[in-house]
């Protein structure tokens, strides 16, 4: 097994990938055997092989790409101790690779930021709603409150921890996170408002305030709610109902009445 343990490594080594990832028949030519011959004497599987290379020190792989592995560990590091409290040796050693290679992957720490915002931030529904947004203004007011909302409340808890660092440093890493998807989610929330602006339903207002006065309520909700709830238990309504209370607020606010608009 020591020879065929070698080819594997060596074969591992000269594709770059790990020895689970390496096919049978590229472990077989390091081997200078055939590839029936490896699975003969592996027994039919390649489970042996790994276990032999395991016992090795080596890691034969074949769990997820080193990418998502960090995005996931950072995401759990951040709402455990908030982004200041986030080192990329604390990421490393919780997905279980190396510094070097997430230096590779994502050139520093921002960078490995931005794409746990991007995954676990509000963009990827949002542009999905976008895409296909509901006809009625009402509609897609709710829709939207629910999607910031869901990214709000889901684990784990990135969208919070981002925001106290914002408002505790409006320059540090939270503000660059934003600043790298703000384009996007912006060219989002003008697809679904704007429209409606367009067609007389909503007041032309500048898109920044249009989202702000939307948003700014259900941001300040969700971000006191984990306080609010120990406090004021079944005195605080349940978050499905804040959200209605929030799209009528808004409605009443921003709707124009007339032949556009579509009955909320």
């Amino acid at each position: 097994m020591n020879d065929l343990v070698a080819a594997a490594l060596t074969a591992a080594k000269e594709r770059g990938q790990d020895v689970a990832d390496v096919p049978l028949t590229a472990i077989a030519s390091a081997a200078g055997i055939s590839r029936s011959t490896l699975l003969r004497r592996l027994g039919g599987s390649r489970a042996p092989l790994d276990e032999a290379v395991r016992r090795t020190g080596v890691d034969p792989g074949g769990r997820p790409p080193v990418r998502d592995r960090a995005i996931e560990a950072a995401a759990h590091l951040v709402a455990e101790r908030g982004l200041a409290g986030v080192t990329l040796d604390a990421v490393a050693d919780r997905a279980g690779c190396s510094l070097p290679s997430l230096h590779t992957v994502f050139e520093g720490r921002d960078g490995l930021f931005v794409a746990v915002f991007l995954q676990y931030g509000p963009l990827p529904d949002l542009e999905v709603l976008a895409a296909d947004p509901p006809e009625r203004l009402e509609d897609t007011v709710r829709a939207i409150h629910h999607t910031f909302a869901a990214a709000f409340d889901g684990e784990p808890r990135v969208l919070p921890a981002v925001f106290a660092d914002l408002f505790g440093r409006p320059d540090g890493p939270a503000a660059r996170m934003m600043a790298a998807h703000l384009p996007r989610m912006f060219d989002g929330l003008a697809r679904l408002l704007l429209p409606h602006v367009e067609a007389g339903r909503l007041r032309p207002l500048p898109l920044p305030v249009l989202v702000q006065l939307m948003l700014g309520p259900l941001l300040n909700h969700v971000l006191f709610r984990p306080v609010l709830e120990p406090a004021l238990g079944a005195g605080l309504p349940p978050l499905e109902d804040v959200l209605d209370l929030f799209v009528e607020a808004y409605l009443r606010a921003v709707a124009l009445p007339g032949p556009g608009h579509q009955g909320r």
